[in-house]
């Protein structure tokens, strides 16, 4: 920085930025402990396993496969002022936690287990930050994983990422015949996007503090991209995670398309919307010319009638439920 602030201006327009490092505040902070899970034989060993806790605790439980057997390594995420994020918790105290919270997996959690998730002191997750808009400085020094992209590891995104960062270099060397030079430059032309593009998504989905930031950001994309693709899927691709698991994909690719199907997702719910309040009108209009009747009168009595038709299909579904019988 102090070398391109000696530069004219002139020169500065022609040099290269100047390599940064951009950090984010973090204003969801959260700590864990970890603890490991064996599934039973029945359950898929492959999938990615989550659970929010139901009272205004907030904790989560996100349990990611370590193995091909079917053992998961699971992240017990809470606030840093969360009573069980000291050490040296009960045991007991944690194992109703889990019984009442995560009951689909305190079973699968040994006390052993149990017993050292209690005493163990909470980890700090890291901060949010990326390196650019170049990953090399000079002609020898280059940085990658953590180093280009730091991101809380509620995915599986900072280990995987950084071992793609390793192939995707080894390939940069074979494409410059070892030519270390060639190799950084080309390096960061293929990463440098993808770091800021990681980082940048990995924070929008972690900024879920609230309500309403929880179903804007993490929530509400994902059930839009669930209907959506499974209505649509030649339109729209599937919902980011899975899009993350897709090989060849680069991150600022799923970015742009992601942030596509999102603009078209709002196009047509606004367009639905806005049809049936033009119809919605256009019906009440017709009905009220024809019947003599003021419009706030037959837009009541429209809404009385789907109340009642809401009312009444409840009612029907509880009528034909069938009882449950117990052994």
């Amino acid at each position: 920085r102090s070398h391109r602030q000696s530069l004219s201006s002139l020169q500065r327009l022609f040099s290269p930025q100047p390599f940064t490092v951009t950090r984010y505040p973090d204003d969801n902070p959260r700590v864990f402990k970890s603890v490991p899970i064996a599934l039973p034989k029945d359950w898929p060993g492959d999938l990615n396993y989550s659970a929010r806790s139901t009272n205004s605790s907030r904790i989560t439980l996100e349990a990611l496969p370590s193995d091909a057997n079917g053992n998961l390594c699971a992240l017990l995420l809470m606030n840093p002022d969360d009573p069980l994020a000291k050490p040296n918790v009960d045991p007991q105290t944690m194992r109703e936690y889990f019984n009442t919270e995560f009951p689909q997996f305190s079973p699968l959690i040994p006390n052993n287990e149990m017993e050292r998730l209690s005493e163990k002191p909470a980890s700090t997750l890291p901060a949010f930050r990326y390196s650019g808009p170049r990953l090399h400085h000079g002609d020898a020094t280059l940085v990658l994983g953590d180093a280009a992209h730091t991101v809380k590891p509620y995915y599986g995104l900072g280990a995987n990422t950084a071992l793609e960062d390793v192939v995707i270099l080894s390939q940069c060397l074979d494409d410059s015949q070892n030519n270390i030079s060639q190799t950084i430059r080309l390096f960061s032309d293929k990463r440098a996007a993808d770091s800021e593009a990681l980082v940048s998504m990995s924070r929008r989905m972690d900024h879920t503090k609230g309500k309403f930031r929880f179903i804007t950001n993490f929530l509400g994309p994902l059930i839009l991209d669930g209907i959506f693709h499974k209505a649509l899927p030649k339109i729209f691709a599937p919902n980011m995670f899975a899009m993350f698991g897709k090989p060849g994909i680069r991150f600022m690719e799923i970015r742009k398309r992601k942030r596509r199907d999102r603009a078209l997702q709002l196009f047509i719910i606004g367009s639905a919307l806005t049809g049936l309040m033009v119809a919605t009108k256009t019906s009440i209009d017709m009905v009220s010319r024809r019947l003599g009747i003021p419009q706030r009168i037959v837009t009541g009595v429209f809404a009385l009638v789907i109340i009642n038709f809401n009312v009444l299909k409840q009612m029907v579904a509880k009528m034909t439920q069938k009882p449950v019988v117990e052994n």
